[in-house]
């Protein structure tokens, strides 16, 4: 009997440590998600491939193609990769990092570049 009351409380205690309150989103969702897929292709490049899954689209999405500085003054060739979910409407309603390298100003040159106004 006391082994499953301290597996109980082992696995209640894993689970309220996984729960969050609300959305969880990174700055790259938080400036596209709801946004026209369109308008995101057009600033960026259009995607290499897509597929349906049900009512939405998924885009595999490769650009960013640069040649930056990063903190340590060195000149690295970066790019970003991302798998793009859209509704039936053409609206972003997730953004996967795919691939990523270390930008200009922090570890993430994929936030630098899918963040700036």
């Amino acid at each position: 009997m006391n082994y499953r009351l301290v597996a109980l409380a082992l696995v209640a205690g894993v689970v309220s440590g996984c729960t969050t309150v609300g959305p969880v989103s990174n700055p790259i969702e938080a400036r596209w998600v709801g946004k026209s897929a369109g308008s995101f292709f057009a600033r960026y490049a259009p995607p290499y491939s897509d597929s349906s899954e049900g009512s939405q689209t998924i885009y595999n999405w490769r650009g960013g193609f640069n040649r930056i500085k990063d903190e340590k003054g060195r000149s690295i060739s970066v790019s970003c990769s991302a798998t793009i979910r859209a509704d039936s409407e053409y609206r972003i309603s997730s953004i996967t990092i795919t691939s990523d390298r270390p930008g200009a100003k922090g570890p993430s040159y994929c936030t630098e570049l899918l963040t700036a106004d």
